[in-house]
This record gives structure tokens, sequence and C-alpha cells, in this order.
């Protein structure tokens, strides 16, 4: 397996213009891809196997006033041919080594504890699973001028 992994930059559009199939959760979009390459806090990391992106890693680094920056990763997608082959966990990798040299110190993830090949993946890495509970709010700011209407 000849697979190699890089960050995409601005100039890397047409690189997500071969994607395999099941890699992302939609088509690939243009004009988003565009839009997200050319931001400076996205961040994506592909796996490219005969030109064909098989997996992706995606990110956003973050400030706060009173913190240094932060790696959040949005999302992880390798093509069923290709797992459980240690992708994954190199997208991840090359995330991690972009983050520090941003200058952050910490990047984090949420997943659902019954995702068991996320857990699996996560767990290998040399990272921390948090003691809490976590839980996610969604709101649906399509739904009304103002969320907070939405609730009952």
């Amino acid at each position: 397996m000849s697979i190699t992994f890089r960050a995409l930059t601005r100039d890397d559009e047409a690189v997500l213009q071969a994607v395999a199939p099941d890699v992302f959760d939609k088509a690939v979009s243009s004009v988003l891809a565009s839009e997200f390459l050319r931001d400076p806090r996205h961040h994506i990391t592909v796996a490219i196997d005969d030109g064909i992106v098989i997996g992706f890693a995606s990110a956003v680094h973050y400030v706060h006033p009173d913190k240094p920056p932060e790696l959040w990763i949005n999302e992880v997608g390798v093509a069923e041919s290709h797992r459980r082959q240690g992708v994954a966990r190199q997208l991840l990798r090359l995330l991690f080594d972009l983050a520090r040299s941003l200058g952050c110190l910490h990047a984090w993830v949420l997943t659902d504890r019954g995702n068991s090949s996320a857990v699996k993946l996560y767990s290998s890495l040399p990272g921390v699973a948090s003691p809490r509970e976590s839980l996610m709010f969604e709101f649906d700011l399509d739904a009304a001028d103002d969320p907070a209407q939405v609730c009952p």
C-alpha cells in the first residue's frame, strides 16, 4: 500500500475532487471546499491512495481570551476499503503536529460511547477519556429567528 498523508492548503482544492465514495458523509462541494481551505483556522489532513482521497481528518483551531489555542477535531472518515490499517491514526497524528506548530497545547474530540470504532481509534492514541458524562446540545438556527423561541 502506497498511501501518502498530507495537510491540505488553500491551493489544494483539486485534491478534494477525487474522493472515494464512502469517505465523507455527502459529496464534496467545490464551493464549500474552497471556503474551508481558505479559512486559516480550518484544517484538513488527507490520505491519498493512487490519486484518490481515501481518508480525512478535519479540525478547527481556536483561541479564547483566557487560554492558549486549542484544536477541536471535528470529524474523521476513512473509506471502508482502508479501515483498520492505521490510516485514521496517522491522519490524527498529522493534525496534532500541525496543532503543535500553531501553538495549541490541547486537542479534543467528542464521540458517542456507542461508536465503538471511534472509541477504539481515540483510545489507541496517548489521550485521556474524560471521566465526565458530556452532553451535546444542537440548536436548529434555521427554525426561528431566535433559537430560544423553539423551546417548548
